[in-house]
């Protein structure tokens, strides 16, 4: 009974520290599989293998009531402490290549999100890509203020030197 209840204090845990959870059914997968696919996330999140009843009263616990339904079969949840968009490419592209891996839903963000929208998640472009984006219309908006501010300037320098070399002609 204790070891029960220091499980799911260790999952109310993950769940409350975690910027993302996704739930996945693993069912027909080996162990080396599931190896892979937790080294393959394991910059970003946790891969753990649950136990359904357990992880409903530690999501409850943490306030999450969109995976008791779900939470049915072999399940195991990714805990994601970094970038949730990395963790759900990273589990969309191990289910391409290991069909037995299902996605089943997540919570992101205080909301929980089907299976779908996971998909839509991991289509987004990393955290590192958008920055970048991001940083490049800053810079150039910045260059087109600069240009914007340097055009007055350098038409009156033109419009003087204009002005200085009609009086030197018509002297």
């Amino acid at each position: 009974m204790a070891n029960k209840e220091a499980s799911v204090a260790e999952l109310t845990d993950n769940f409350r520290d975690s910027t993302a959870v996704l739930l996945t059914e693993y069912r027909g997968l080996t162990v080396a599989e599931l190896k892979e696919l937790r080294k393959s996330i394991s910059a970003d999140a946790t891969y753990a293998v649950v136990k359904n009843t357990l992880s409903k009263i530690a999501a409850n616990n943490a306030g999450i009531s969109s995976f008791d339904d779900d939470l049915v079969g072999p399940s195991a949840i990714a805990f994601v402490h970094g970038d949730p968009v990395a963790v759900a490419k990273g589990l969309r592209d191990f289910a391409k290549a290991h069909p037995a891996l299902i996605v089943k839903n997540g919570y992101f963000d205080g909301n929980p999100l089907s299976a779908d929208e996971v998909n839509k998640l991991a289509d987004l472009e990393s955290r590192e890509v958008l920055l970048g984006k991001l940083a490049g219309a800053f810079k150039a908006s910045l260059f087109g203020a600069a240009y914007l501010f340097q055009a007055p300037l350098s038409q009156a320098v033109r419009t003087v030197e204009a002005l200085r070399a009609k009086q030197e002609a018509d002297s």
